[in-house]
Formats: structure tokens, C-alpha cells, sequence
């Protein structure tokens, strides 16, 4: 395996790696540093946990100079939590070449994060907060010569492309972009193409830790008047950490109401919160502190624990692709998990297609539900869907 001073990385830069006892890269890190640092685009096909935030931080950091102009560097998250966690990776090396890193993301005062992003080499940014700054003449993007789109696909999901495109376009021509995503296919490898130039394709793996482990599939029929019973006796059971999904941010808050009344102590996490209780509420979550964790789809992405035992689908996920990104955070680092899906009467025809997409047919049958017949096309639309209707997309 090769050493990151092999690979190209500077002696500082290497020495506040180790000091963090980061010795060896990972899988991801080999393959693209030796582009990146040689001032390619790359698109990286890599999932959470493969490493890949120290993949883009390492070239960035060792391509900028302490009398840069500010910013210099732009990296593109879809969610605050994540920002804040690639901005804390970047403050382990940046301060070794005298870079300053700043994140910008919804709930923290604008005035506090906009002087501190005119102060950084290397800005990490939600676009919904990143397009306010730029509308109030407070962060301009003219001296950006390097582009990062973390975790792309997930921003295309959450309806980020208008803002993307609109900020990609006030970016210089020349730079070099690195592209991350945990797919390549459709609409985000179109996207890929068009943000970057010739650039070098890598796929990464999780590493050994990181592995998913076996995850038990299970679909239960409730109704609403039992609903909640059903979740308090689940959560009751000898367990470790348990992420509950809901659909709403009100019914967020209204269910760990009342898991109260069946004894059961939840903590929310969702869009209208505080950053501030968001981070505590994550916090809190993450030592064990309260062992449920309550949220919205979009309130838990870049949520990166490998503890969660049980992911429990209050209300089900609007499509396959959803169900894989909410129980894909349990069975992490190689242990079991379990993922449970609720499921109202009304709900089982629908509920039992993404069951079949996902080849769980037999797990979905075994509460008695019937399996629909096949159909030609999943065509669900969420605005005329059971799921609720639609709902416009909020900034993050």
C-alpha cells in the first residue's frame, strides 16, 4: 500500500494526518490523489464512509497558498450536517499550509457566517445558504479555482440543481472541479459531464471497517389507532440506537410527544430546528445519551453513525431508492441490523411493489400482507400519492 508522502502529499500536510493517527489512505485517496493533485477533474464514484472527504481536502489544501484570494476553494454539500463535518476534516490539515476554512449553512446567524467567509481560503457551503449570501453581495465566487460537489447525487434528490447551476455559473471557467457521488448513472452522470472537463473516472469502496453487515427486513401492518402502541413496544426492546423516519417535520415532533405518554423518551430532529438543536439533539443521539432518534428524509442525510441498530419506518419511504438510503444506516462497520417498515392498510399495495424492487416479497408477506401483481412501471407520484401530498423543497 502506498504512503500518502508517495502519493504526493506534502511533508506538513502528511505529519497533521499522522498527528490525527491517519497513516495510511484509503482506497479512494489512492486512486484520485495522484490526478487531483496533478490538477485533473475527477469523477468519483464513493460512498459515505469510503473516505472520500479527505480525498478532495488533501489536493485543495496542498494547491492553495496562504496569500490565496479568499475564497479560492468551493466545496458544495447537501445538508449542514455535512458541511460542518467536511469543514471539521479540512481543519486538520489546512491549518499546516496557514489555510483558513469556513462553513455557511442554514440556522447560524448570516452576518457571523459571512465574515467569516470572506476571511477563508476554502468555503464549505449548502447551496441554499450559499445563493442567499451571493444575492446580498456578501461572498463573491470570481477567484474560485477549485469545485467540489460532495455527495451530488443527494443534492440532485433534494431539488438543489437550480441553486447549483446558478452558482456554478458565476464560477470561473478555469478550475478544477471534483465531482463525488454515490452513483454516476442518469441524471447525475449527465451533470458530472457538464460541471467538468476530461476528467478521470475512480470508484471507491467502503473500506473493511465500513462494510455493510446483515440486515434483517421486516414489514409490519398497523392501523392508525395502534400505530404508535406498535413503535412504543418496539422501542421498548432490548436495542441499541434506533432512527425512526416520519414523513413531516409537525409529525416529527408529534410523535415523540407521544412515545412520552408510553414512557419511551424520543428526541426530533428536522429542517424548522435550530442548528444549535439539531447539534444537540444529534449529540445526544450519538453518545447513547437517548437512544431514538425521530427525523425527516432530509433532516438525516450525511447522519453517519455506525451504532444504529434499528432503522424503523414510521412512515414508509416514497420509493425503493428511499427505503435503501434510510436502513443503509444500520448494518454499518459489519454488524447486523434490523429495518422495519409500518404499513397502513391503505398503504400495502404501494409499500409491497418497493418491497418486490428490492426482492422482499417474502419478508413483506410474512405479517400477512398480500403482494400486489407486478406492474410495468413504479410510476407513484408523490403529489397523488397515499405518501401525502407534495410539498416544495426548503433551503438548507
Amino acid at each position: 500500500m502506498q504512503s500518502f508522502h508517495e502519493l504526493g502529499v506534502s511533508a506538513p500536510v502528511a505529519q497533521a494526518l499522522a498527528e490525527r493517527d491517519i497513516h495510511a489512505p484509503f482506497r479512494i485517496q489512492t486512486l484520485v490523489l495522484p490526478d487531483l493533485l496533478d490538477g485533473r477533474d475527477v469523477l468519483a464514484k464513493s460512498p459515505t464512509g469510503s473516505g472520500k472527504t479527505l480525498a478532495f481536502a488533501i489536493p485543495i489544501v496542498e494547491h492553495l497558498e496562504a496569500d490565496d484570494p479568499r475564497p479560492s476553494a468551493l466545496i458544495l454539500v447537501p445538508t449542514r450536517e455535512l458541511a460542518a463535518q467536511v469543514a471539521e476534516a479540512l481543519e486538520m490539515i489546512a491549518p499546516a499550509r496557514g489555510l483558513k476554512v469556513a462553513a455557511v449553512y442554514g440556522g447560524i446567524s448570516i452576518p457571523a457566517q459571512a465574515k467569516k467567509a470572506k476571511e477563508a481560503h476554502i468555503l464549505v457551503a449548502t447551496p441554499g445558504r450559499l445563493q442567499d449570501l451571493i444575492e446580498r453581495r456578501l461572498v463573491k465566487l470570481d477567484q474560485v479555482r477549485f469545485l467540489v460537489l460532495d455527495e451530488a447525487d443527494r443534492m440532485l434528490d433534494m431539488g438543489f440543481q437550480p441553486q447549483v447551476d446558478r452558482i456554478v455559473n458565476r464560477l470561473p471557467r478555469e478550475r478544477q472541479t471534483m465531482f463525488f457521488s454515490a452513483t454516476l448513472d442518469g441524471k447525475v452522470g449527465e451533470l458530472a459531464h457538464a460541471y467538468t472537463t476530461n476528467a478521470a473516472r475512480h470508484e471507491g469502496t467502503l473500506p473493511p471497517e465500513h462494510e455493510q453487515g446483515e440486515v434483517e427486513h421486516k414489514f409490519v401492518s398497523v392501523t392508525m389507532d395502534n400505530k404508535v402502541e406498535k413503535l412504543a413496544e418496539l422501542l421498548g426492546e432490548e436495542r441499541g440506537l434506533a432512527l425512526v423516519f416520519v414523513r413531516t417535520k409537525r409529525g416529527a415532533d408529534r410523535l415523540v410527544q407521544k412515545l412520552a405518554r408510553y414512557d419511551v423518551t424520543a428526541v426530533a430532529m428536522h429542517g424548522d430546528m435550530t442548528q444549535g438543536s439539531r447539534e444537540r439533539a444529534l449529540s445526544r443521539f450519538e453518545k447513547g445519551a437517548v437512544s431514538t432518534l425521530v427525523a425527516t428524509d432530509v433532516a438525516a442525510r450525511g447522519l453517519d453513525l455506525d451504532d444504529i441498530t434499528h432503522v424503523i419506518n414510521f412512515d414508509p419511504p416514497e420509493d425503493n431508492k428511499g427505503y435503501v438510503h434510510r436502513v443503509g444506516r444500520t448494518g454499518r462497520a459489519g454488524r447486523s441490523g434490523t429495518g422495519i417498515t409500518f404499513v397502513l392498510p391503505d398503504q400495502q399495495a404501494e409499500v409491497s411493489h418497493v418491497a418486490r424492487m428490492l426482492g422482499q416479497s417474502e419478508e413483506y408477506a410474512s405479517d400477512g400482507m398480500k403482494v400486489a401483481p407486478p406492474r410495468l412501471v413504479y410510476a407513484s407520484k408523490r403529489r397523488n400519492s397515499k405518501w401525502g401530498p407534495s410539498r416544495p423543497r426548503r433551503k438548507i
